[in-house]
């Protein structure tokens, strides 16, 4: 499970950054090409947390959408789901966002 290893990676990220802060929220941004699944992090972030600087902290997390280019149409289109296929039905597309993972913010006690 790599989700478990993502949430290790951001609370290792915050820790790194603010240890002695206690951090009550957490904005991440997963694309929905990233191929992380955020309920799993929810999950992870939670265990994860345990004895560490975002103990009880919420995680906020956006699903932003992926996007495509065609090689074969030229087409430019949105894509929601793991496998990103234009609309004209070629696999031939270069993903140009919604693959990123992103700490976008972080709150901490005294912040809200």
């Amino acid at each position: 499970m790599h989700e478990l290893a993502v949430a290790e990676s951001v609370i290792a990220a915050i820790n790194t950054q603010m240890p002695d802060s206690r951090v009550v929220v957490v904005h991440l941004e997963i694309g929905r090409l990233s191929g992380v699944m955020p309920d799993a992090v929810r999950f992870c972030f939670q265990l994860a947390g345990e004895g560490t600087c975002v103990e009880g902290a919420r995680l906020d997390i956006t699903e932003p959408d992926g996007t495509g280019d065609c090689a074969s149409c030229g087409t430019s289109f949105t894509a929601r789901g793991p496998l990103a296929l234009c609309p004209c039905g070629s696999t031939d597309v270069t993903i140009s966002g919604g693959a990123d993972l992103t700490i976008k913010a972080v709150e901490v006690a005294g912040d809200v």
